[in-house]
């Protein structure tokens, strides 16, 4: 079996579920969804634009964008439609809250695993859990909640 057929949204599916966009989009495949847990994936590469000041000479993803990188995977947990209709566009929500433990550095060329799960529901408020791994190896780990924002 290959990897794409393991594939539940591909980019071009993410950008119709997130409002994020260039440089803020963290997430490039889905690989697992369900009603409270997904699998996410981002590729890390020197091109991103966080590498030309952090740091200059060590270059590190900065510990608070892999925790938005998780944010933005728990956005595919529980959903099933991928491209909303236009009277219903992306839901915006917002981490809230957050306490993660950061292990070791993701650098380019890394392959970020987010593995993020569902651990309360508190009305428009959702608490979440996530790991974060390279190659197996844990590098983040933690919890935070997501606030919807509110209709404008």
């Amino acid at each position: 079996m290959s990897n794409k057929s393991k594939i539940i949204y591909d980019i071009e599916a993410i950008k119709c579920r997130l409002p994020h966009r260039y440089p803020f989009l963290l997430v490039d495949r889905i690989l697992e969804s369900s009603e409270t847990k997904a699998v996410g994936i981002k590729n890390v590469t020197y091109n991103e634009p966080f590498f030309q000041g952090h740091f200059p000479g060590e270059s590190i993803m900065p510990g608070m964008l892999v925790a938005e990188a998780m944010a933005q995977t728990c956005a595919f947990i529980g959903g099933s439609d991928v491209r909303p209709a236009p009277e219903n566009p992306p839901r915006r929500v917002f981490l809230s809250a957050i306490q993660m433990q950061f292990k070791y550095p993701v650098r380019p060329g890394d392959t970020l695993r987010m593995e993020v799960e569902i651990i309360k529901v508190l009305g428009s408020l959702v608490r979440c859990r996530g790991t974060g791994k390279v190659d197996g190896k844990i590098v983040a780990y933690g919890e935070f909640s997501l606030a919807e924002a509110p209709a404008s």
